[in-house]
């Protein structure tokens, strides 16, 4: 393994990466101003499906394990492949490059998990590498993974931050074949010399876009060039931009693209905007829609860390069950916060984007814009976390 990029346990980054990073935050600050708020503003379309989609498989005409097959319908209860998977899957098997673009709560994880899978049932030597942007999406998807795989004794390693890195390294060291990681912790974990991608020939970028806007490009990079020449390389993601569409030149080979959008947002989500009202406060406005019955399950998004954290400590204040997560807590408090609320044991979760993206919360009834997101492809997976799986939700953008 080439280790003349680390130094240390940790490497850092370049000075000039770092000022880079700062000028995008910025120009995201600025985006923020421009977002028309009619676009804020869509109604759900009742009783649609995707009967405009002529579906093209089923499950066992992908041609892969019947062994996970059978995983699909028992472990997971599916009965048909969602268009996103029916579209790619057939592109992953043949070992093409591939670029899924589709509408957060679509089934994207499915569609490169189960080619993966089957891949290593048919090879135990196989070994595939799933780049995260957060936390929290790595372990939805180890846990996704873990329910395919249900007693076949195939085996993965969720590698980021805020955890044991010790219970990490000791899990890598024994059989595995998939890892899935956050940038910062799997370069932390090459620096240490405890994984070793000369082997892994097949990886998975998700939600790319959010990780050009992290600053995670040059990690990435770095990552992948450790990897072989001759791999299989997957970008899945809601949006695409002109910076994401470089990475994709640069990382892939003649990649097959595929994109089954045909709005920006979930057609189940109802969505409008709430006007404060002249005398009246954000968080009273909140209060008075907390305590309407319908709003039993309820993600809000704030701007800052601080924010959030005095949203929720002021709901709890006020008698509601509530809950923050946010990059100040570790790794431990999100997960408990997100248990809690994924088995509704409180009403609501006060946020960061960092639940932006990749959480599959059932049945969250409405997402509140308490503050306004940074940029409409922030909004969109916002928006994303309800109306779920052809379920109806509500979102709601406060403007001053």
């Amino acid at each position: 393994m080439n280790t003349k990029n680390f130094k240390g346990r940790r490497p850092k980054r370049h000075s000039q990466y770092r000022h880079g990073r700062s000028s995008y935050n910025n120009k995201r600050a600025k985006w923020s101003k421009k977002i028309n708020p009619n676009k804020f503003i869509n109604k759900a379309v009742q009783g649609e499906t995707d009967e405009s989609y002529v579906y093209k498989n089923s499950f066992p005409d992908f041609k892969i394990s019947q062994k996970l097959v059978k995983s699909i319908f028992i472990n997971k209860g599916y009965k048909s492949p969602t268009p996103i998977q029916d579209e790619v899957i057939p592109y992953i098997v043949k070992g093409l490059d591939v670029v899924g673009i589709a509408s957060t709560g679509t089934g994207k994880t499915g569609a490169f998990l189960l080619p993966l899978i089957d891949k290593i049932i048919k090879n135990q030597k196989e070994k595939a590498l799933i780049i995260t942007p957060t936390r929290e999406l790595a372990i939805q998807i180890d846990s996704e993974f873990k329910e395919f795989t249900k007693g076949m004794n195939i085996f993965s390693v969720c590698c980021v931050g805020g955890t044991s890195v010790g219970r990490q390294i000791s899990k890598l060291r024994r059989n595995h074949n998939l890892i899935i990681g956050t940038p910062g912790r799997l370069r932390d974990l090459m620096g240490r010399r405890i994984i070793n991608l000369s082997y892994f020939k097949n990886v998975v970028l998700d939600e790319a876009d959010r990780m050009l806007d992290m600053g995670f490009v040059e990690d990435t990079r770095l990552i992948i060039s450790e990897m072989p020449q001759e791999r299989q390389t997957l970008f899945f993601s809601a949006t695409t931009s002109n910076e994401i569409e470089k990475i994709i030149s640069e990382f892939t080979k003649n990649p097959t693209r595929v994109s089954v959008k045909t709005r920006d947002t979930s057609k189940n989500v109802e969505q409008d905007v709430v006007r404060i009202k002249k005398g009246s406060s954000k968080i009273e406005t909140l209060y008075n829609l907390l305590n309407q019955k319908e709003f039993n399950k309820v993600l809000v998004f704030g701007k800052t860390k601080q924010g959030v954290e005095q949203i929720s400590r002021t709901l709890i204040r006020n008698g509601f069950r509530s809950e923050s997560i946010h990059g100040d807590k570790n790794n431990h408090q999100r997960q408990k916060a997100l248990s809690r609320f994924k088995d509704n044991r409180i009403q609501v979760l006060v946020a960061t984007d960092v639940a932006a993206r990749g959480l599959d919360i059932n049945d969250i009834s409405h997402v509140v814009n308490y503050d306004l997101p940074a940029t409409y492809e922030d909004y969109i997976h916002r928006v994303g976390r309800t109306g779920r799986w052809s379920k109806k939700g509500v979102a709601l953008t406060f403007i001053d």
